[in-house]
């Protein structure tokens, strides 16, 4: 059965929820300030719809310090709980397991090796749209928490086998995902709100 890779890619990007770029009530009533906690209830609730468990130090982060701060403001919207601006996360996706980058690297490089001459405009969309599924599907899992400019951004895995680490997108220059490590360990959240992302980078 042939895959309609266009159908599909947009069935991915509709997972992006633009409704969270307006800000929260609170925002407008308090502009430039920092949201207050989120009680217990409020943060299960918030983990219920969308269908993760957040990492131990966001949860703390969410409960006895704030709802946003460095961290975009979580916050309960028409279309449900999400981050305020984040128009990177993948609502659909965040329950699917975060991939490391070794389980599709075959994947990637066979795609990159059958890409169709453009004069063939059908077949070069349907690639292009292949091509931007796996793209899509890279950071399943994964919470936007950062723009590095450039291109390049902080991600937090709140899904899988690498719940709770952080991982650096610079695809925009090397087409790749890259551990972000403290110590000789992986980073996490914590670490990211006491530090700046490009020095965890494993380069």
């Amino acid at each position: 059965m042939t895959t309609d890779w266009n159908a599909e890619y947009r069935r991915l990007l509709s997972g992006r929820r633009h409704g969270h770029i307006d800000p929260p009530p609170w925002w407008r009533e308090h502009p430039g300030s920092v949201p207050p906690p989120l009680s217990e209830a409020e943060v299960r609730e918030a983990e219920v719809d969308l269908g993760i468990t957040f990492p131990v130090e966001y949860r703390e982060h969410l409960l006895r310090h704030s709802a946003g701060g460095k961290a975009k403001h979580l916050f309960k919207g028409p279309r449900g709980w999400g981050w305020h601006g984040d128009t990177d996360t993948n609502y659909d996706l965040l329950p699917v397991p975060f991939p490391h980058p070794d389980s599709y690297a075959g994947y990637d490089d066979e795609l990159g090796d059958r890409e169709p001459p453009r004069e063939d405009a059908e077949a070069w969309a349907a690639w292009d749209d292949e091509c931007g599924v796996l793209q899509e599907r890279k950071t399943a899992g994964a919470v936007f928490l950062e723009d590095n400019g450039c291109g390049f951004s902080t991600w937090l895995v709140v899904t899988g086998p690498h719940h709770g680490e952080l991982w650096f997108d610079a695809r925009a220059t090397c087409d790749l995902l890259l551990p972000m490590r403290v110590h000789g360990r992986s980073a996490t959240f914590s670490d990211w709100l006491d530090g700046h992302s490009m020095d965890m980078v494993q380069w």
